[in-house]
């Protein structure tokens, strides 16, 4: 099996699925923006070949070289990322190639939110509400249905970045003001609530074969938008209500052979899950190495082995909770890093500074912990994240 994996030396972790895919049998091409000579060891052993090109963006460039590789290696069999960045670029060469996977019929549902509320709809999950191509007038009709405050997104992104929490009148006049011209926004309803996940691996045939939960009880959009510290936890078991939402939603979107990332909110009002996005990649902040603490497996190889031969090899239920903790730079904390590893280093599992352009979001350092309860792990987190008092 041919596979190109696209910018295989970022992010860090993109090493590990190259490896196993070599692993599992698969000839692994790289294109990449790095010179060979400055990719890690491990990943030069992974790699059959590789082609550096100046500029990832350039599809003119990487079209020659999936070409190339066509030429040389024959008939290409997948062409992955795993990176929402390149979600487009991935169906635009999956198209011209006629390469397995997701093509341009579907991408734009799934990197546009406006677009993803439609397949929403068809799920066993609610829907927030929401209004896209606003401006003020649009807004301001929506606000009276819906009432303050409101969330305003862009359409086609991922994360938090430019989302904002709308209290009052005056704040939306200021969104206005000082909105990108060229940015197409949405605005969503408010739910008051926490963020639960549904993350792992569908195969070719539509079955999960992995499935995990991550709860984030704190705002992600306040963590962005404040630069504040974050936090989650990866559970021992996926809730009944969030695996019946999440296949619902895998059905509607008839995604197949992927990692996916699943983002619903829990309202803390009457309990309903509600639909807030769906990712075609593995979870990011850590997430994917969570999974692997919590059930003791590798999602690195049943991901490969997944691709290649279409089968996963994983425990319905995790044996431990997995917390994450990070620490950001301008903060100060109560408790030292050496403390950290002093006190709690039976449950550290991992721990290292961040990549600076993940670290608005994720931190700048960051701690994992697991134990066999929920409350141990907040505790942990509780005590990483102590601030000290003015």
């Amino acid at each position: 099996m041919n596979i190109i994996f696209f910018s295989p030396h970022f992010p860090q972790n993109s090493t590990y699925f190259c490896i196993n895919l070599k692993n599992s049998g698969a000839n692994v091409l790289g294109i990449g923006d790095t010179a060979y000579e400055a990719l890690g060891d491990k990943l030069k052993e992974a790699l059959t070949d590789y082609i550096q090109i100046r500029n990832l963006e350039d599809y003119d460039e990487v079209l020659k070289s999936v070409g190339y590789f066509t030429h040389k290696f024959g008939k290409i069999d997948r062409f992955e990322s795993l990176n929402d960045h390149w979600l487009e670029l991935e169906a635009k060469i999956r198209t011209d190639f006629n390469i397995f996977g997701t093509k341009l019929d579907l991408v734009y549902d799934v990197i546009h939110k406006s677009k993803m509320k439609k397949f929403f709809e068809k799920c066993d999950v609610s829907t927030i509400r929401s209004v896209k191509d606003i401006n003020i007038t649009k807004s301001l009709n929506f606000i009276k249905t819906v009432g303050y405050p409101i969330v305003i997104k862009p359409d086609l992104g991922a994360g938090a970045s430019m989302t904002s929490k709308i209290n009052n009148e005056r704040e939306l006049d200021q969104f206005f003001e000082h909105k990108p011209a060229e940015v197409n926004f949405i605005a969503e309803e408010f739910i008051d609530g926490n963020v639960l996940t549904y993350d792992g691996l569908i195969d070719r045939d539509g079955v999960v074969r992995l499935a995990a939960t991550h709860l984030f009880d704190q705002s992600i959009m306040k963590v962005v938008n404040t630069n504040d510290h974050l936090h989650y936890y990866c559970l021992k078991e996926v809730p009944t209500k969030v695996s019946i939402a999440g296949q619902s939603i895998l059905r509607a979107f008839d995604i197949k052979e992927r990692f996916f990332h699943i983002e619903l909110f829990e309202s803390k009002k009457n309990g309903n899950l509600y639909a807030l996005e769906v990712n075609m990649r593995p979870p990011g902040a850590w997430m994917p190495d969570a999974i692997n603490f919590t059930y003791d497996i590798d999602v690195y190889k049943e991901w490969a082995n997944m691709v290649v031969h279409n089968h996963v090899d994983t425990p319905k239920k995790g044996k431990y909770f997995t917390a994450y903790a990070s620490r950001k730079d301008h903060k100060h904390y109560v408790h030292s890093h050496e403390d950290i590893l002093s006190i709690f280093s039976p449950y550290l599992v991992n721990h290292n500074r961040i990549e600076d352009v993940f670290s608005q979001a994720m931190g700048n350092y960051a701690f994992q912990f697991r134990a066999d309860t929920l409350e141990k792990v907040q505790s942990i987190v509780s005590y990483v994240q102590e601030e000290m008092r003015n």
